[in-house]
């Protein structure tokens, strides 16, 4: 039942690719720990405000919350150095320029075995 409306969904090409498998992982995991640090920072400080027994125990655990939170960030950031690094990223200007150096070290390499020729054959002239 076409009515001759434009659908309310539209695909549109992504910006940029998505993340890989587990560099998203590690970002969802890191999420997820500091929202509960941030929950837990709140009960923390209202507790506080409010005089009760939990306010020490409270801080106490927000504190140690908070390192883990930054591991989890430090995470995501070496996750994604080591997936970069072993699966590389590929984009045409980088295997551009590696076919460029390929060029030109076949250059050299033929420059120096036409100049070893050349003074090989000087050599064998003169003997």
């Amino acid at each position: 039942m076409d009515t001759g409306r434009q659908s309310l969904w539209q695909e549109e090409p992504a910006a940029r690719p998505r993340m890989a498998e587990p560099v998203r992982t590690a970002a969802v995991r890191a999420v997820i720990i500091v929202a509960l640090t941030l929950i837990q920072a709140m009960v923390a400080f209202l507790s506080t405000l409010a005089g009760s027994w939990l306010a020490f125990p409270a801080v106490l655990s927000t504190v140690a919350s908070t390192v883990v939170a930054t591991w989890g960030v430090l995470d995501v950031w070496v996750t994604r150095q080591v997936w970069v690094q072993r699966n590389g990223v590929r984009s045409q200007p980088s295997s551009t320029a590696r076919e460029l150096r390929r060029e030109r070290r076949r250059a050299r390499r033929q420059q120096r075995r036409e100049s070893r020729e050349a003074s090989s054959g000087v050599d064998r002239a003169a003997a």
